[in-house]
Parts: C-alpha cells; sequence; structure tokens
C-alpha cells in the first residue's frame, strides 16, 4: 500500500467542487524535527526495526536524538496493536510542530497523514477562494469542513491534523468519537512567532498571517477562547509545558516532534488500555 486517495465531492448553492487527494504513506526516518523549523518528514522504504531491544527513556531523562528515534519507533511498535486501526485527531492551535508531530505519527505508525484544513482549502479551490467563501457564504463553508471531517471519520489508519472546524460544533465533536482525540496544547507566544515565521502553513480563512506579532496574538487569544472548550473534549492533552518539565528543558525551543510523539503514544497506551479493561469487565461471567 503506498498511498491513499480521498476523493470529496460538495454542491451547495454557490459553489460545486470535488477533491481527489493523495497522501503517501510515511515509513520510519531517523530525522529529528523541532518544531521552529520548517521541515517535513521523507518517505523511507526501510519499515523494519533492529532485531535488538532498547530501553523507553524515563520521564526526566534527556537522550541523544538517534536513541531517542529508536525509543519512539519501538513504543509505536509496543502501541500500534491495540490501536487496531483507529484514527488519531491532532486538535489545538495550528503549529509546525503540530504538524510536524502528526507526520512523525504517520511515519512511525504507518498510517497515513493529512491536514483537514489543506484538504477545505483543496475542495473549494484553493487559500484565496476558501478565504473569499468562508466571508461570503460561513455556514456552507462550515458545512464544506463538515463533509471533509466525516469522510476523514469513516476511515481507518490516519492521522488528522484537524483544524478549529473540527470542534466548533456537535455535529463534529461526534464525528471525532470515530478515532482518538489529542489536544496539542501550546502556548499562544510559541504559535504567534510561529505564524510569523512560517506564514504558508497557516489557513487564510481563519488568520491573518502579515499582522505584527502584537496583531498576530490577539487573533490567536480570540481564536482560543472560541475554541477552547472544542479543545478539551479531546480524550488526552498533551501540554508543550508539561512536556518540558517531566524531560527537565528550560528552553521550550528544545522540544523535539519525537519528544511530543512518545508522549502521545504514551497516553494512547493509557487509553487503550483502559478501554480494554472496560470491555472486559463488560463481558458476562
Amino acid at each position: 500500500m503506498e498511498s491513499s486517495h480521498l476523493l470529496l465531492t460538495r454542491t451547495c448553492c454557490c459553489c460545486s467542487f470535488s477533491l481527489q487527494s493523495s497522501s503517501i504513506l510515511h515509513f520510519p526516518t531517523s530525522r529529528s524535527f523541532r518544531f521552529r523549523r520548517n521541515s517535513t518528514i521523507s518517505s523511507n522504504n526501510s519499515s523494519s526495526l533492529p532485531d535488538a531491544t532498547f530501553p523507553i527513556p524515563s520521564r526526566g531523562t534527556k537522550v541523544a536524538a538517534t536513541d531517542l528515534s529508536l525509543a519512539v519507533k519501538k513504543k509505536a511498535a509496543d502501541v500500534s496493536p491495540e490501536l487496531k486501526g483507529s484514527s488519531i485527531f491532532l486538535v489545538g492551535m495550528k503549529s509546525s510542530l503540530k504538524t510536524n508531530l502528526g507526520k512523525l505519527l504517520a511515519d512511525v505508525l504507518r498510517y497515513y497523514y493529512f491536514d483537514s484544513d489543506n484538504l477545505v482549502e483543496e475542495a473549494i479551490g484553493g487559500a484565496s477562494v476558501a478565504k473569499s467563501f468562508k466571508e461570503s457564504d460561513e455556514a456552507g463553508f462550515h458545512e464544506s469542513e463538515t463533509e471533509v471531517l466525516k469522510q476523514l471519520s469513516s476511515m481507518g489508519r490516519l492521522v488528522v491534523c484537524a483544524g478549529n472546524g473540527a470542534v466548533q460544533n456537535k455535529t463534529n465533536l461526534a464525528l471525532l468519537r470515530h478515532g482518538i482525540t489529542l489536544w496539542i496544547d501550546l502556548p499562544l507566544d510559541i504559535v504567534a512567532r510561529d505564524v510569523i515565521e512560517n506564514q504558508s502553513q497557516f489557513p487564510s480563512f481563519e488568520i491573518s498571517t502579515s499582522g505584527t506579532y502584537p496583531e498576530v496574538m490577539d487573533e490567536l487569544g480570540a481564536l482560543h477562547n472560541e475554541y477552547k472548550n472544542g479543545y478539551a473534549t479531546a480524550d488526552a492533552i498533551i501540554s508543550l509545558q508539561k512536556v518540558a518539565s517531566l524531560l527537565g528543558y528550560d528552553n521550550l525551543d528544545d522540544i523535539t516532534a519525537e519528544d511530543m510523539a512518545l508522549e502521545v503514544l504514551g497516553e494512547i497506551e493509557k487509553l487503550t488500555r483502559v478501554k480494554r479493561m472496560m470491555q472486559e469487565a463488560a463481558r458476562p461471567f
């Protein structure tokens, strides 16, 4: 299996559009990604893990990048059977860390990766068209977001970086229940800096990327206040500040996607374990 195709066809009162988007399955790599870098995970056909065992680093322990990458792969191999193909939805403010984390998780779990905001933009006809569409028909735009989410939630083995539209109403929140939802909680000042440094990664229909730092902070603050209750419905919260504290980092910039991935996989392991225990408890004697 080399690629996945998501086909979206939608007709509304003002436009008709279709989308066929391809996402290449990412295989394990050994690169380390820091969220301030505009980096992407490339495909690598080597998908086997070493025969030798290696320890998962304990909390409060800093490890070399190579050891950390191996630890993430090992953790993913342990967690994958319990996931049983369930998709993973990452909610929270958009950032390059969230993007790189999503791609890394898809890489080590051998899942497909999608960004729901990108799919919405492609479906409508591009960033500028999407922005105009939202301004002229906000209800229709939100319907398009729901349609994309419906198709994503109907598939398995996906890691989805979900846009804010995914948490805006009960319908979309219910669709997220088809998988595991994780809130990637980042300080707004880091997201603001990321917006300014990596403007092309942010949806034009949601935030102005050409503003000054104070202006961007104001916009992000408003977005966070609007969507934070939706974020909070996630199955677990992965806080950048908490991960930094656990690992003993003073500088949040030192946190890598691998650091975050280990925390994510650990939370997924807990969630699947609780689900299994509940299922076993419900079985008749």
